[in-house]
């Protein structure tokens, strides 16, 4: 849940639950980030403002609307911290401390009950119209379906209610249940669900499968993509794969962890793999060198467009512009890679093309028969 603190110059935002890209595909969130420590679930998202004319203040962590009522109840000095040696402070004062802090002008938050602020002991509630500030309340579910059957949760619900300017229900069943409860406040409850704003259909995802050495070269295209994340949020990369030399992937991690548009997922299986594949844009390979590629194979094979290094083991099996596209360095992988994004032609056009070259070319049936001929070779004498 979140809770917004408005002054008149500067706007704060603690940042709830919710703050992971929701153009991010479902499939991105069941694979680990490889980094020592779990990156922010945001891709790089805004950070609050702050009036440069006043102290810095630390944002307050992520309270429930309540902290916004309780607010006025305040545990510490305005604008400073509790001492390290102190137990964490209850949403209320955390919320004033940030709140006074910044001279703050209204509140707003979620969670009713918790709006009290009420100490455990009496779930008595300080007045919020002692310190002046205006706040409305969204009501949460727990709110309506579990602690209004809690006699004092119950009467300290009604209470913010009654001081509260406004307060949102997301349905209308919800706020009936809120009106037979709380006559008084019947007049200032108000409707609006909850909207999602997810824009997946726009998310390119650029996805590079290969064994974290440095012969596949995953860092090749990172700073160049970065750069056209940073003009384009919508485009990401996402390397998969194995910790094969455990002294460069520590590189790889640390590249990527400080890289903005560029995330490092562990391996999973194979079918699995499929999935995240089928889901992306396209599939890239920037390798030093190779044999001949499986997931390029596998890509075309699952009608994914695919983005390789111009090199031998690439242009054996990729023909430019026909079953793939060729780059020999980054800045061309980047002007390739926004063609391909503008040209619902070619891509078309390359994913049939690759796809029909994979079944010509590849057929397991043919592979299965060329090696059980090789492996009866075996059998006779050497002169037979």
């Amino acid at each position: 849940m979140q809770t917004y603190v408005h002054s008149g110059t500067t706007r704060g935002a603690s940042s709830g639950s919710h703050v992971g890209d929701p153009r991010m595909p479902r499939c991105w969130s069941h694979g680990r980030d490889l980094a020592d420590e779990p990156p922010p679930p945001t891709f790089p998202g805004t950070r609050p403002t702050r009036s440069p004319a006043r102290p810095r203040v630390p944002a307050p962590e992520p309270a429930s609307a309540g902290a916004a009522w309780g607010a006025a109840g305040g545990l510490t000095e305005p604008g400073r911290p509790p001492p390290r040696s102190a137990a964490p402070l209850p949403p209320r004062a955390r919320l004033r401390w940030a709140v006074d802090g910044r001279a703050a002008a209204a509140a707003c938050g979620s969670y009713s009950w918790r709006c009290s602020g009420g100490t455990r002991a009496t779930q008595s509630p300080p007045s919020a119209s002692g310190n002046g500030i205006p706040f409305g309340i969204i009501f949460g579910g727990t709110d309506l379906n579990e602690d209004v059957n809690q006699g004092d949760k119950n009467k300290v619900m009604g209470k913010v209610l009654e001081e509260a300017r406004f307060a949102v229900a997301f349905t209308e069943s919800m706020k009936e249940t809120a009106q037979r409860q709380w006559p008084h406040a019947k007049d200032k409850i108000y409707v609006q669900s909850q909207e999602i704003n997810q824009s997946a259909d726009n998310l390119h995802v650029f996805l590079l499968i290969c064994g974290l050495r440095q012969v596949k070269d995953p860092l090749y295209l990172v700073d160049a993509f970065s750069e056209w994340h940073q003009e384009e949020p919508n485009i990401y990369m996402v390397i998969v794969g194995p910790e094969v030399d455990p002294v460069f992937t520590r590189e790889v991690k640390a590249k990527v962890k400080r890289t903005p548009g560029v995330r490092l997922i562990r391996e999973m299986a194979q079918e699995d793999l499929h999935a995240v594949m089928k889901n992306c844009f396209a599939l890239v390979n920037s390798s030093v060198s190779e044999g001949m590629s499986a997931a390029i194979l596998e890509a075309m094979d699952l009608e994914v467009p695919v983005l390789a290094r111009n090199i031998p083991g690439n242009s054996a099996v990729v023909k430019h512009e026909v079953t793939g596209l060729l780059f020999s360095d980054p800045q061309e992988f980047v002007q390739l890679a926004k063609r391909l994004v503008s040209d619902p032609a070619l891509e078309k056009t390359i994913v049939a093309n690759g796809r029909e070259y994979v079944r010509k070319y590849h057929s397991w049936q043919e592979e299965r028969q060329t090696y059980r001929q090789l492996v009866r070779t075996l059998e006779r004498s050497p002169e037979d």
